[in-house]
């Protein structure tokens, strides 16, 4: 199916009949309208259309038939009523109330293409990919946007193309940006290797205490980036508070919201200017596609896109379908993963070889109170400390349901050592400052059954 059109004026009533020769308005049959639109003749391709379908929408279709696109006419008894789009039900198949409603919105309102080239002429806008504005990456960026309650959004290649755009939109050489020092491992890398190279400077703040991000504000700052819950510890910032200091200051507030997901959190909420998220992990959610997205206000986002169309980072056109396909179930798997989180971080706490768990959900968990009031569920994330690394590897060799994995949000359970992997770049004192010992695991629950977890976990601690 192709295009991405509100045909508000078309009612599909039926599946009908179909002949390719039959007169539709005006006496215009489907294959005389499309000799027109393969002809570039407007005009008379118009005659064939209802007069209550808008000239931009009649002109999306005349593009689109033009690149080949199938076009028929739908009849009900005697009349030809209405136009549809390569979407066949089978001949004997009849539609209730509730498919009509479905068959509508399917074939009228949510139609969608993966093309990566575009028609220039009569078109309101030249759609290219690297602009951010084909039709599938603008309904999916509407839907993010929507779920993160954001004016607008865009999609990238990955998360760090979503941090670096967001980031180079804002500073140039002489700028300061303030970072929570316990993000991502890969933030983290890209500002120590590459901040130096256009002389813009940077503070890491090893706290979550707010006075101390104040402490940092310079004349020259111009962001303020964390990180809630963290990676891999699980802290938790105050959000709101985050946003008082950024405007306090005239800052732009930036949050990785990667751990959370829309459905526990949403930071806008609180005040935040810019929502990330690396849509590999939970938006994505089956461990198949890279991606990335950026959530803002209209006015953020336009300032966003004056820079992100140079540097090249979009989504491709099939990893936005597939990613939409995926945050459809985002929901589901998100509830799941929370429910079974909680309790693997209480079994974990039990067990004697743990030598301490990180999870916001847990009462002992320090920021238990704060994760309350801001995150609506605890994530299916969590971390848990062993011995040493060889505690650690050998843990993880011994696990069958449980799968190693460097990625994480996926609907199957993964374990991965950040000092291996997300980390592994930062020395390792430089890890232990933040806190992330050797015999650290982070732990992505998945949506299995969580007492196969629990004995998973439990047979391989057995063999330590």
């Amino acid at each position: 199916a192709h295009g991405f059109y509100d045909f508000n004026s078309i009612k599909v009533v039926s599946a009908g009949e179909r002949d390719p020769d039959a007169e539709g308005v005006e006496g215009m049959s489907a294959s005389k309208m499309r000799q027109s639109a393969v002809e570039g003749d407007y005009k008379t391709f118009r005659k064939g259309t209802p007069s209550s379908l808008s000239d931009k929408d009649t002109k999306l279709m005349f593009n689109d038939i033009r690149k080949g696109m199938r076009l028929q006419v739908v009849k009900e008894g005697s009349k030809w009523k209405n136009i549809d789009f390569e979407y066949e039900l089978p001949e004997e198949k009849t539609l209730n109330e509730e498919e009509q409603i479905i068959f509508e919105d399917y074939t009228t309102k949510n139609i969608h293409t993966s093309y990566s080239a575009y028609d220039f002429f009569d078109v309101e806008e030249d759609k290219y990919p690297r602009h951010f504005n084909t039709p599938n990456q603008k309904a999916l960026s509407k839907k993010i946007a929507d779920l993160e309650n954001c004016e607008s959004a865009l999609l990238f290649s990955s998360g760090i193309a979503a941090i670096y755009t967001s980031l180079f939109s804002f500073i140039r050489s002489g700028d300061h940006v303030i970072f929570q020092s316990s993000i991502y491992g890969g933030t983290l890398n890209l500002v120590i290797k590459e901040f130096k190279k256009f002389n813009i400077d940077y503070s890491l703040v090893d706290s979550f205490s707010v006075k101390e991000y104040e402490k940092e504000v310079k004349n020259n700052t111009k962001i303020i980036f964390v990180e809630s819950p963290s990676n891999p510890l699980l802290k938790v910032i105050d959000l709101k508070a985050i946003s008082n200091l950024s405007k306090k200051h005239n800052l732009i507030s930036i949050i990785d919201n990667t751990f959370s997901s829309p459905i526990n959190q949403n930071p806008a909420d609180f005040g935040l200017d810019i929502v990330l998220h690396s849509a590999t992990k939970y938006l994505g959610g089956h461990s198949d596609i890279l991606a990335g997205t950026l959530a803002s206000s209209e006015a953020i986002i336009n300032k966003i896109i004056e820079s992100s169309i140079n540097y090249g980072g979009n989504l491709s056109e099939y990893t936005v379908w597939l990613l939409e396909r995926s945050i459809k179930t985002l929901s589901l798997r998100v509830n799941k993963q929370n429910e079974n989180a909680i309790k693997i971080a209480e079994y974990l706490t039990t067990v004697d070889k743990v030598k301490a768990v990180f999870y916001p959900g847990l009462k002992s968990h320090p920021d238990y109170e704060l994760s309350k009031k801001q995150m609506r569920g605890f994530g299916g994330m969590l971390s848990f400390e062993l011995l040493d690394l060889d505690s650690a590897i050998l843990f993880t060799r011994k696990l069958n349901l449980v799968k190693s994995a460097m990625s994480l949000g996926g609907v199957e359970s993964t374990l991965c050592s950040p000092s291996l992997t997300s980390h592994s770049k930062i020395s390792k004192s430089g890890r232990e400052n933040l806190g992330i010992f050797d015999g650290l695991l982070r732990f992505s629950i998945g949506i299995e059954d969580s007492e196969d977890i629990i004995n998973d976990l439990n047979q391989a601690f057995e063999k330590l």
